[in-house]
């Protein structure tokens, strides 16, 4: 393949980001390669300043946000494509430039379904999530570690993080028979890594409650149930006002929480969810939805009180977790694509 840089003569250009190099490749309006190079990340606003208006597709990845945000900011129309979406329309093996052309072909289907360009906001908000869910995890661990020492001295506490929070002094400071003076000193200190790890969750959870408290959106996703300043937030920042999806079953089906399908012929075969999408927020909303089950007799006031009651009574559990997580989900994608607040709409009981 011969090396081309008239960009003048493209119609669509496919970009494949690495973390110091950009490889491009430009289609003109027949689909015939007419750009091929390679550019560093710094150099990818003054390479595109003086290129006629085109369409650019670049994979969705690291820091492609901002990188998207130059080329629009120049005029052209650019949509990040997903890399799975990508991948069916390369040629033969696998390399950078064969990754660009395959992102060129795939931004120009009407159906290929691409990632909403983050603003500056939505990227802040989405990090403070994803560090406070790497301090949850340590956190987690370092629990876990302290339980792991003190049952192989033969004390076992129950399960929860309150009541090893509650019993940890009257162990360190009564069970020397069975801790010895190194042990002990061992715990105390993961019992101080535990309580500041304590405190910059809370200081994290803090910022991100005001900043959902600040956000019209925000507020109004606070308005369904199941959904506090955490879950409200990290939706705007994961879809920001949900234009991405045409219908609460897409974005639903986006999160994974729907059953995998793998039907054939006239057999419609439905498996385990899907479990695809933002892994964070599908966990939260399942979470949402299991502080909604815990209390039956708030399910009259929401909407969807009838169908949750009969449900409870035909489906495991766990299945009606994932339901409800499910409808949650519609009803908040209602919400923010629809810039209201959720109204219950209860049906009252005829006499």
């Amino acid at each position: 393949m011969s090396h081309k840089t008239a960009a003048t003569g493209a119609h669509t250009i496919g970009i494949d980001t690495g973390k110091n190099t950009l490889h491009l490749i430009g289609l003109d309006d027949k689909g015939a390669i007419v750009l091929r190079e390679k550019i560093a990340r710094g150099r990818i606003a003054a390479r595109f300043a003086n290129v006629p208006r085109c369409l650019i597709g670049i994979e969705a990845g690291m820091a492609t946000h901002y990188v998207a945000r130059e080329l629009i900011a120049l005029g052209h129309d650019v949509r990040q494509v997903p890399p799975a979406y990508a991948k069916p329309f390369r040629q033969g093996h696998k390399n950078d430039f064969r990754d660009a052309h395959a992102i060129a072909e795939a931004v120009q289907r009407p159906s290929t379904r691409c990632v909403p360009v983050k603003t500056d906001d939505q990227l802040d908000l989405q990090a403070l999530h994803r560090v406070r869910s790497r301090l949850v995890g340590q956190r987690t661990a370092v629990i876990n570690q302290i339980r792991g020492f003190l049952l192989e001295h033969g004390i076992a506490v129950r399960q929860g993080l309150r009541f090893l929070r509650q019993q940890l002094p009257d162990i360190l400071a009564k069970r020397g028979d069975v801790l010895s003076p190194r042990m002990i000193r061992i715990i105390e200190d993961l019992s101080g890594d535990w309580r500041r790890l304590d405190e910059r969750i809370q200081h994290i959870t803090e910022e991100i409650e005001v900043l959902a408290n600040s956000s019209e959106s925000c507020r109004q996703l606070m308005t369904a149930p199941g959904i506090g300043p955490l879950i409200a937030s990290a939706m705007v920042a994961a879809i920001g006002n949900g234009a991405a999806f045409a219908k609460g079953r897409d974005f639903a089906a986006w999160l994974g929480l729907v059953p995998k399908q793998m039907s054939t012929g006239d057999r419609t075969i439905l498996g385990r969810i899907s479990k695809r999408g933002n892994r964070y927020l599908r966990t939260m909303l399942m979470q949402g939805a299991r502080v909604i089950l815990l209390r039956p007799a708030n399910w009259a006031k929401h909407s969807f009180g009838l169908w949750l009651t009969a449900a409870a009574q035909r489906l495991h559990h766990n299945v009606l977790a994932t339901a409800l997580a499910n409808k949650l989900a519609r009803i908040a994608w209602t919400v923010l694509a629809q810039g209201r607040s959720y109204e219950a709409r209860v049906e009252p009981k005829v006499a």
